[in-house]
């Protein structure tokens, strides 16, 4: 299976949130975390960032004129932050994940030559966690609080944290 990802275009910034909100906060899927976070996951005005930031490369998948698959990868000196991988609720438990984020992976290899990967979980998220690690992610042990302050939801339950997971680069998944 391939994605073909491309890079995400201002037009499609209504159709990226939508995607990002109700995979993160919709009813459907298994990665939803709508038991943990209530709000929205992103905004327009966040994907509108990612595209205008010349260190963040914004990829799409686009299948029959709908966008079902996006990832956002930052260049961060040495390291490639994966964030906002997304698959459509529909497409969830198909393997898509699995191939999305191996070409994320094949993307930064390609084009921004990190040392790592290092994303960002919520450590409450066992499940999401344990498909990373199968990955070749590690946990850090590098804990934050849930960041509220960027306007990424509510906290539904006390206590909620986020870590920090890596990868080495030259290893495959």
């Amino acid at each position: 299976m391939n994605l073909d990802l491309a890079a995400a275009k201002p037009e499609q910034l209504e159709e990226i949130c939508k995607l990002v909100n109700i995979a993160y906060r919709g009813d459907d899927g298994w990665t939803k975390e709508t038991e943990l976070v209530s709000g929205d996951r992103s905004t327009v005005s966040e994907i509108e960032g990612y595209l205008t930031d010349p260190k963040a490369h914004f990829l799409v998948s686009i299948v029959d004129d709908e966008i079902l698959c996006c990832v956002c990868i930052e260049d961060k000196e040495d390291q490639a932050y994966i964030g906002l991988l997304v698959v459509h609720p529909k497409l969830q438990g198909k393997g898509v994940g699995k191939v999305l984020l191996s070409e994320a992976e094949a993307y930064a290899r390609a084009n921004l030559q990190p040392e790592k990967f290092v994303m960002l979980v919520v450590i409450q998220r066992r499940e999401l966690i344990k498909f990373y690690e199968r990955r070749g992610y590690v946990r850090t042990g590098e804990i934050m609080e849930y960041p509220i302050h960027l306007n990424v939801g509510t906290p539904k339950v006390v206590g909620l944290k986020m870590e920090y997971l890596v990868k080495k680069a030259h290893s495959k998944s």
